[in-house]
């Protein structure tokens, strides 16, 4: 009797459901953060998130949600679970994106108005650094070694790779026109920066004591769309580096890309002006944020398509999904 129990407990345990994680999408214009979740794709909530949030990210162990709020000056941090908002982190003039470190410390921050990226203790809450770049800067990134973070500056079109231990950029790279985005591969071996005015992807090979080359660009063609709205902005790489994906503003596409030959297979029709991407952690769905249309839409990885729309706030931005 027993074993039989055994037997039928460990069939419904593998016969269960993997738990869902939760999805949250900063709204620009709606001023709040929508919850879905990523198993039914329902939405749970939606709570206020201050002014104009943009940048949205979550720690490594899930215990603090991060929230740019643009016009607050100022980094809005809340509780995942209950969405209460726990306390503020001083962020410089008008964050717009930042990432953090995979420790969950600290956090560096794009300050697009004051020309900074502002490094700030995520514990103590303290300015570590301010790290003088170039005009706009947007991007960041961080190489999975951590030697790096790189920030991009829309007016200047640069890169720029900051030492996380010394604080003083060691490299710039000049990109096409607008650069938004920067995305290592997870060997650390290739970056990308989207461009959004030149309408490419600048692709860099690493180095080994992290020095950037300048090795390619795609460039993206959809038939009858035309050039200007092709506009790279928010890139993802899977895991094993065998696709990237690039949203393509208001041509409210998401290409595909071949991650070794850099060929672009295909493109996913989205909804309008779709801004930033993020996976679920098993890779098994990638979810884009459309401003104009207020919704996400849902892509299936493995099968390149698009499967579902959600309804969200108003101009949703960014998006970040719980971890494991």
């Amino acid at each position: 009797m027993k074993q039989l129990l055994l037997s039928a407990a460990l069939t419904a345990l593998a016969a269960s459901p993997a738990l869902a994680n939760k999805v949250f999408v900063s709204n620009e214009r709606g001023n709040t953060v929508t919850v879905i979740d990523s198993e039914t794709w329902e939405v749970l909530e939606e709570f206020d998130a201050g002014n104009r949030p943009r940048g949205i990210t979550i720690a490594p162990d899930g215990s603090e949600l991060y929230v740019c709020a643009s016009d607050d000056d100022l980094v809005r941090v809340f509780d995942p679970e209950t969405y209460e908002e726990l306390h503020t982190l001083p962020s410089g003039p008008d964050p717009e994106l930042f990432v953090i470190h995979p420790s969950g410390n600290p956090l560096y921050i794009a300050n697009e108005d004051d020309n900074l990226v502002t490094v700030v203790d995520t514990e103590t809450h303290e300015v570590l650094a301010e790290v003088p770049v170039g005009v706009e800067p947007e991007g960041m990134g961080i190489s999975p070694n951590t030697q790096y973070v790189v920030n991009t500056s829309e007016t200047t079109n640069m890169a720029h790779f900051i030492n996380t231990e010394t604080y003083e950029i060691e490299h710039n790279l000049l990109v096409d026109q607008r650069p938004r985005y920067a995305q290592y591969t997870a060997d650390g071996t290739r970056l990308f920066v989207s461009s959004e005015i030149g309408g490419t992807v600048s692709v860099m090979d690493i180095a080994e004591d992290g020095t950037p080359t300048l090795v390619e660009k795609i460039e993206f063609e959809v038939p009858g769309v035309l050039p200007e709205w092709l506009q790279p902005v928010g890139v993802k790489v899977t895991e094993d580096g065998s696709r990237i994906f690039v949203a393509l503003g208001p041509a409210n596409r998401v290409a595909v890309i071949d991650g070794e030959s850099l060929e672009v297979l295909d493109y996913i029709i989205v909804g309008q002006r779709v801004w930033q991407l993020a996976f679920t952690p098993d890779e098994r769905y990638l979810i884009s944020t459309n401003g104009n249309s207020n919704d996400i839409t849902v892509i299936d990885v493995e099968a390149e398509e698009a499967i579902q729309t959600v309804q969200v706030g108003q101009q949703p931005w960014g998006v970040v999904v719980a971890p494991d």
